[in-house]
């Protein structure tokens, strides 16, 4: 292509196209998340969404890298900046045209995976995971002679290999050892995702990471017969890799997820748990590092600072404000114009009091417990217990719609005079429905909220204890 010496006027236009109409106008398939929307693609590894965009402006959460309209189409349709700029450019100069957009009839090819060249010793990574991640030498010394990892020569990074079941490079990832500038890691084209940087060892347990410095992190901290053990980095909170060496390795029955303790963290325990749920895997735990991560774990017990533990927002809310739920005696002659009431006067504790109320009544005697107050407490337990923060997503308009129909709903049912069985335990469960979503609406509002004052205290506490959680 001849080169075309664009204005920046024209490279600006180009790097603000809006990504999603531009995508759709390819043909390809994007999903609303609230304000955002997912890419989504299919390759030989199965479906993928961790792509999101917004705008011009998209993100690649599994390889922690994003940009402008322009790095887009470099990166994932492997143009050069010339033809990226004429083709942004194409396709947003004349959008009102009466011709339709010309279809992309070309078959993307399958990047060639291909490792990078290693250097001839592995100096900087040896010095970036011993002196600025407190990796112990003989961890790194297993993965080096296993030729998992090494230092390319280009860059110096450190690369972390990911291997099929014959022992066959299929997937790398690589890692800065620069200290200096913002953190730098990739996942290498032409990755085989249902692979990663991984040990697998001869009994049953399977400890599961987002990053492969988490795990060597994880093995410093816990040596003792840790290749008896198995062990994967997903490079991110993405389940493919995880599910193919389960089905790949027969011995391994129960999983521990060693997943970061901050927000994303937290909401991809209940997310991964319930895809591990729906595999056939229900032997699955929680082990939560103490700070944000294993690795901030050992920097703390080395004497540097160490990031804390981020707690999940809405999670934590949720269980506050249905903990704090009062149990309301039920009057069924009542229970229609205390829910209206309620809800027009926008009381969410309220309606979710009589809605939990409501539920323990219409529940079968057998399971009230001797009594609807008993029953009552159950269900707060349970709506604490089930709440799962990766289905809590959308704007509070969006929550204000589904608390709406929720009403609509149970209104409707509650006009039927004489009930069965099955329709009274179906009056239950709407009801139930109806107080999850008043609570989700209550927490979106007091999270909304302006913010007030709050002061934490920011000691770092001294060689604590993860926490296992079993389910």
């Amino acid at each position: 292509m001849p080169y075309i010496p664009f204005t920046d006027e024209q490279k600006v236009l180009a790097n603000s196209v809006d990504l999603e109409q531009f995508l759709r106008m390819r043909g390809e398939k994007l999903e609303r998340v609230g304000r955002e929307h997912k890419l989504i693609y299919c390759d030989s590894s199965g479906r993928h969404d961790s792509i999101t965009i917004r705008g011009s402006k998209w993100f690649d959460h599994k390889n922690q890298t994003g940009g402008g309209a322009i790095k887009f189409m470099q990166e994932f349709y492997g143009m050069d900046f010339q033809t990226a700029v004429q083709e942004l450019l194409g396709r947003s100069i004349s959008p009102l045209s009466n011709s339709p957009p010309k279809a992309d009839k070309q078959e993307q090819k399958t990047r060639e995976f291909k490792l990078p060249e290693p250097n001839s010793d592995m100096h900087r990574v040896y010095a970036y995971l011993i002196k600025q991640r407190f990796i112990s030498a003989d961890i790194i010394t297993h993965f080096a002679k296993q030729h998992t990892l090494y230092e390319d020569k280009t860059h110096h990074n450190a690369v972390f290999v990911g291997l099929n079941e014959n022992g066959e490079p299929k997937q790398a990832h690589k890692r800065s050892t620069n200290s200096v500038g913002g953190t730098f890691r990739i996942t290498c084209g032409g990755s085989d995702t249902r692979y990663s940087f991984a040990h697998f060892g001869e009994n049953e347990r399977l400890y599961v990471f987002e990053a492969p410095i988490d795990m060597l992190s994880f093995l410093t901290l816990y040596p003792k017969d840790w290749q008896k053990h198995s062990y994967i980095a997903m490079n991110g909170v993405y389940e493919n890799a995880v599910l193919t060496a389960l089905k790949n390795h027969s011995n391994l029955s129960e999983v521990i997820l060693c997943v970061d303790n901050d927000e994303g963290g937290i909401e991809a325990v209940d997310r991964l748990k319930d895809i591990l749920n729906e595999n056939g895997y229900s032997n699955v735990k929680r082990l939560a590092p103490p700070y944000k991560d294993w690795n901030e774990v050992l920097k703390a017990k080395n004497g540097v600072y160490a990031l804390p533990a981020v707690p999940n927002q809405h999670k934590e809310e949720y269980h506050r404000q249905s903990k704090n739920l009062q149990y309301l005696k039920c009057r069924p002659d009542k229970l229609t114009s205390q829910i209206y009431a309620t809800f027009k006067n926008e009381q969410y504790k309220y309606l979710a009091e009589y809605a939990l109320a409501g539920s323990a009544f219409f529940m079968p005697k057998s399971e009230r417990i001797n009594s609807e107050c008993k029953a009552f407490e159950r269900l707060q337990h349970k709506l604490k217990g089930s709440y799962k923060p990766y289905t809590d997503k959308g704007k509070k308009s969006q929550k204000q719609r589904n608390l709406q129909e929720c009403v609509q709903t149970v209104l409707k049912d509650l006009r039927q005079t004489a009930r069965t069985r099955e329709q009274s335990v179906n009056t239950a469960k709407l009801l139930y429905q109806l107080a999850d979503s008043a609570v989700r609406l209550s927490v979106e509002e007091t999270l909304n909220a302006p913010m007030q004052e709050n002061i934490e205290s920011e000691d770092i506490v001294s060689e604590p204890e993860p926490c296992m959680e079993f389910s």
